[in-house]
């Protein structure tokens, strides 16, 4: 019973040292992809997982690394990620088996066009990945689309430029479409890609908020407004 007692205390403490390494890892990270997008997905995953049959543990870490080093910002090497977690982690002296399961998270937990093919599934992995869509649309989503977009020189809106919905992965990851284009690239599809019931729910009503939020834009763009 005492070893019990020591690893919930242990763990709370993982979790907090996690956070401030976290929070110190992305200090002066582009403003869609900082501590405080962590720590909406993370406030995210935990409401989530009120409601799913999973390791609350997990989904915290999975959730708190998620975007540790996200490959966007590493010239798309999508190993650093995963690397860095499992550093910190066996500093941390967690357990082989959930490092494993966070490194798969981190994998495959991003979207990445629309032929990308998910190639591991856990209910741990489900919640944090509703998590993180659902910080990827809505007004918070918009918000991020354009910062991101003016991060990268990107212009708003270009007509003569068509979305592409059937980008490759690394047509995707090249991609330097208008901010715009990536509504109907990535951000309107996530609503029919949640994997949890609570996901989906928020999911509608952001999704309707990016719909009416588009239809304003064209119609200042077009000077109908």
């Amino acid at each position: 019973m005492q070893d019990f007692y020591f690893w919930i205390m242990n763990k709370e403490q993982i979790i907090q040292n996690t956070i401030e390494f976290v929070k110190e890892t992305l200090q002066g990270a582009e403003g869609g992809h900082d501590f405080f997008h962590i720590e909406r997905v993370y406030k995210n995953a935990l409401l989530i997982a009120k409601d799913e049959n999973v390791d609350e543990f997990v989904v915290s870490l999975g959730a708190l690394l998620h975007d540790i080093a996200d490959s966007k910002f590493h010239n798309g090497d999508e190993t650093v990620g995963p690397k860095k977690a499992r550093a910190f982690l066996l500093n941390q002296q967690v357990p082989e088996e959930v490092i494993i399961h966070i490194e798969k998270i981190i994998t495959n937990i991003s979207f990445k066009g629309g032929n990308f093919e998910q190639r591991f599934s856990s209910p741990e992995l489900d919640v944090v990945q509703d998590a993180d869509r659902l910080d990827a649309i809505g007004a918070i989503g918009i918000a991020r689309c354009f910062n991101y977009g003016g991060f990268k020189n990107r212009e708003l809106y270009n007509p003569e430029i068509a979305p592409n919905l059937n980008m490759t992965k690394e047509e995707y990851k090249k991609s330097t479409a208008p901010t715009i284009n990536h509504f109907y690239e990535k951000l309107l599809l996530l609503k029919d890609k949640m994997n949890t019931d609570t996901g989906k729910v928020i999911a509608e009503q952001r999704h309707t908020y990016m719909e009416e939020f588009l239809k304003q834009f064209y119609n200042e763009w077009n000077g109908n407004i």
